[in-house]
């Protein structure tokens, strides 16, 4: 909206150039989405106190966690209302792969609050049936990669998979890239939504795999850095730039309030919209297995449970870790819940610097 407003300006005051920069605009959304959250995330959480709209703990996870019962929830709501108000203030409207992000944030997002809000109703742990919420995930997934798809019939979307380290090997998938949309949509969701159970831990993560992603999108984009470092030129994906600065800075924002003790917990309709979008993104700009370097902590948390789960059915009970997913391990080892995060945190920012080092490395 403002890109409307001031680039126009420019033809009678020089200084309203600056707004035409990617990289000027990205600063401001991330700029701005972080003063949205430490303006209204307090008043939020008055709100969500006024209202009991607290966290519900599982009886069967860490003992530990039980005096968290009763914390503000759904502080996702917060990170979607930041993002998107900074995106569409910076951002160009007329770029549909803005559009797309958004729109994945959202109906992600409302998947998610649905869950949040059955537990708060029910006042119970458990919100949408593990069927019920999956299959919604399915279908949100399926309505973006069905415009995906037809997108790439008509010529602004790459049908095309793209391999690290592989510069001539990109098959040509077509209706077969519609499953894997799928895969990549409702796996990133479904691991953010595992990692969500330490203060801080989650939205630290998303932070980290943001600001990777902030330079993934900004490469794809650039006409000379996509030529130089040899990856696929997205020229749509640039205008994507803005949106996930947008979102760091909202994250930034919530893990002020979040860090241990946490103030307020993200809920799952945080977590579902934050997975979603970053494996969207990860799709537009066509990297999506570098998703799992910049991702990598979400994956080894989801592969903790599938191992564990898998193992147990099995071996007639038996366990590889004391409790899935795997941050719950650590705790139970004797690990304080400040030195589990931080840790997973440093294991994060690894993963995202190799993935960003495996630009060069093609």
């Amino acid at each position: 909206m403002l890109y409307w407003l001031l680039v126009p300006l420019r033809e009678y005051f020089f200084f309203f150039n600056v707004f035409r920069y990617i990289t000027v605009r990205t600063a401001l959304a991330g700029i701005t989405a972080l003063a949205i959250m430490f303006i209204l995330t307090p008043l939020f959480i008055k709100l969500l106190r006024k209202h009991q709209v607290g966290q519900e703990i599982r009886e069967e996870g860490p003992s530990t966690h039980q005096a968290k019962r009763g914390t503000p929830s759904m502080g996702g709501v917060m990170i979607i209302g930041a993002t998107l108000t900074s995106s569409l203030l910076w951002g160009n409207l007329e770029n549909i792969y803005l559009w797309l992000a958004v729109a994945g944030l959202l109906l992600f997002g409302v998947i998610g609050f649905a869950d949040d809000f059955i537990k708060f109703r029910s006042r119970r742990s458990l919100g949408l049936k593990a069927g019920q919420k999956l299959g919604l995930q399915v279908i949100a997934s399926a309505v973006i990669a069905l415009v995906l798809v037809i997108g790439g019939f008509k010529g602004w979307f790459n049908l095309h998979l793209t391999f690290p380290f592989f510069k001539e090997w990109t098959p040509y998938l077509g209706w077969f890239y519609l499953p894997w949309i799928l895969f990549i949509l409702v796996g990133s969701s479904n691991s953010v939504n595992l990692a969500d159970g330490l203060d801080g831990l989650a939205i630290g993560l998303t932070l980290i795999a943001s600001v990777a992603l902030t330079a993934l999108t900004y490469v794809a984009g650039h006409a000379v850095w996509s030529q130089y470092l040899n990856i696929p030129r997205v020229p749509l994906a640039a205008e994507l730039t803005v949106f996930v600065g947008a979102l760091s800075g909202a994250c930034l924002g919530f893990l002020w309030f979040n860090c241990h003790p946490a103030e307020i917990f993200m809920g799952d309709v945080g977590a579902l919209s934050l997975g979603g979008t970053l494996g969207l993104i990860a799709i537009l700009i066509k990297q999506e297995f570098l998703l799992f370097t910049v991702a990598g902590v979400f994956i080894l948390e989801a592969l903790s449970v599938m191992l564990q789960v898998s193992y147990f059915k099995l071996s007639g009970g038996k366990r590889i870790f004391r409790m899935a997913p795997l941050h719950h391990h650590f705790e139970l080892v004797g690990w304080p819940e400040e030195k589990v995060v931080i840790r997973f945190w440093i294991i994060g920012i690894i993963f995202a610097l190799f993935s960003l080092t495996t630009l060069k490395l093609r």
